[in-house]
C-alpha cells in the first residue's frame, strides 16, 4: 500500500497537511474521491495543484474543482529529460534546458522549446522535445505568475521533503497491523 499526502499553502505561505490517504493504487478514482473527501471537509477551492504527472489527477481535479490550475512539477519533468543522457553530458543538457522555464513568458518558453528541438541537444535527444511537448498545457500555467510565486509552484519539493520525513519513520517500524496503525504513526510524525 501507498501513503498519500495532500499539502496545502495559503496565500500569506504557511502550509497545512489537507490530509492522509492509504491505498492499494491510485487513479483516477482515487483521485476523485481524494477531492472530494477534501471538499466535504471545506477545503472551497484550490487556485494550483502542482503534481508530478500522476495519473488520473488531471480528470478528477476538472470533475471535483474545475477552475484549478493545473501546473506540473518542473523539476521533476528536468529530472525525466536528463535521465536520457549520460552522467557526463546531464551538466550540459540542464544548461540546454533552463531557457525554456526559466523563460519570461508563454511565448519566450514556446520559443526556447523550438530553439532547443532545433538545436544539438534536442536533435541528439529528441524525446525530451516530445515529453516537454506532451506536457506543455501543464507546464506553462505558472509563466501567468511574477518570479516570487513561480519558485513555489515550479517544484513538489516542499511535499516531497514530507514524504521523506514519512518514510524516515516508517522504515524503523517496519510493518503496521493495521492501515489504522500507520495512520497514527504517520500523523504524529
Amino acid at each position: 500500500k501507498a501513503v498519500f499526502l495532500a499539502l496545502g499553502v495559503r496565500p500569506d505561505g504557511s502550509r497545512d497537511i489537507l490530509g492522509l490517504w492509504i491505498e492499494q493504487t491510485e487513479g483516477a478514482k482515487f483521485w476523485l474521491k481524494v477531492f472530494n473527501d477534501l471538499k466535504l471537509r471545506g477545503c472551497e477551492d484550490i487556485l494550483i495543484a502542482v503534481t508530478d504527472g500522476l495519473k488520473g489527477m488531471a480528470e478528477a481535479l476538472e470533475a471535483v474543482y474545475p477552475r484549478t490550475t493545473l501546473q506540473t512539477c518542473i523539476v521533476h519533468l528536468l529530472r525525466n529529460s536528463l535521465s536520457y543522457a549520460g552522467y557526463k553530458e546531464r551538466k550540459g543538457l540542464a544548461e540546454a534546458l533552463k531557457p525554456i522555464y526559466q523563460a519570461v513568458s508563454t511565448e519566450a518558453a514556446e520559443a526556447a522549446l523550438e530553439a532547443f528541438a532545433e538545436g544539438e541537444w534536442g536533435q541528439r535527444f529528441p524525446t525530451i522535445t516530445l515529453s516537454w511537448r506532451r506536457a506543455w498545457e501543464q507546464v506553462i500555467p505558472f509563466f501567468a505568475f511574477p518570479t516570487e510565486v513561480r519558485r513555489v509552484i515550479y517544484t513538489t519539493n516542499a511535499i516531497e521533503s514530507l514524504n521523506a520525513r514519512v518514510r524516515k519513520i516508517i522504515k524503523t517500524r517496519g510493518h503496521f497491523p493495521t492501515d489504522e496503525a500507520a495512520t497514527k504513526l504517520i500523523w504524529l510524525a
